[in-house]
């Protein structure tokens, strides 16, 4: 990151607390979406597994958090996935989309309830239409941390996730999780692509209702 300040204890006293007009290139992620087309090829037995998956993914904007003299504007998410025509969860996720208008930073945030959390982190510039965050193992800026059943047979060694804003009001992302899989020389690229469509508009942040 860049140089620190001299003082990193205060906190600004002029951020606005609207969050939906700040959250530059993430802006278009805010509200609900649906798609029913999303494409994930994991690992499996004898060959890779592909799957079609149906995703759910509800993105409010959060109060303005500040770090001392640092602050983000952000989105919490909750992700929910299931198989078509199924009830099953396939995939749930929860986290934080992240924005430092300062550092034109991004800060993506993911926990999964398989024992494996991920902090990426890309930059961008504010009026962005497409914009990348990664994460590495080991790092701790950036890094992905699992649980000692998933370190051992299905160790993640990095996450590159893509978002891309699309002229008709859609967004869409790619994913692409490399793994070290237990007994295989070679890394596996386990991916997942999907376009959503918003189905209802963001509700504002509470410091933005009560103004």
């Amino acid at each position: 990151m860049s140089e620190l300040p001299d003082d990193i204890f205060t906190e600004r006293d002029d951020i606005d607390v609207d969050t939906l007009a700040n959250l530059g290139p993430l802006a278009p992620l805010a509200g609900v979406w649906e798609g029913t087309r999303g494409m994930d090829v994991n690992p499996y037995i004898d060959a890779p597994r592909r799957q079609v998956y149906v995703e759910r993914i509800d993105l409010q904007p959060i109060d303005p958090q500040s770090n001392g003299p640092q602050f983000f504007y952000g989105l919490r998410y909750h992700t929910h996935i299931v198989k078509p025509g199924e009830v099953e969860n396939y995939h749930d996720q929860v986290g934080y989309w992240l924005w430092d208008p300062a550092a034109r930073l991004i800060v993506h945030t993911l926990t999964i309830p398989r024992g494996q959390a991920v902090l990426a982190t890309g930059t961008a510039a504010p009026d962005a239409r497409q914009f990348t965050v990664t994460a590495v193992r080991g790092s701790t800026s950036n890094g992905i941390v699992s649980a000692p059943f998933l370190e051992a047979a299905f160790r993640t060694d990095s996450f590159t996730m893509t978002v891309t804003i699309n002229d008709d009001g859609t967004w869409s992302y790619a994913e692409d999780t490399v793994l070290m899989v237990h007994g295989r020389p070679e890394p596996f690229h386990h991916t997942d692509a999907h376009t959503l469509t918003r189905v209802a508009a963001p509700k504002p942040n509470p410091l933005a209702e009560e103004g």
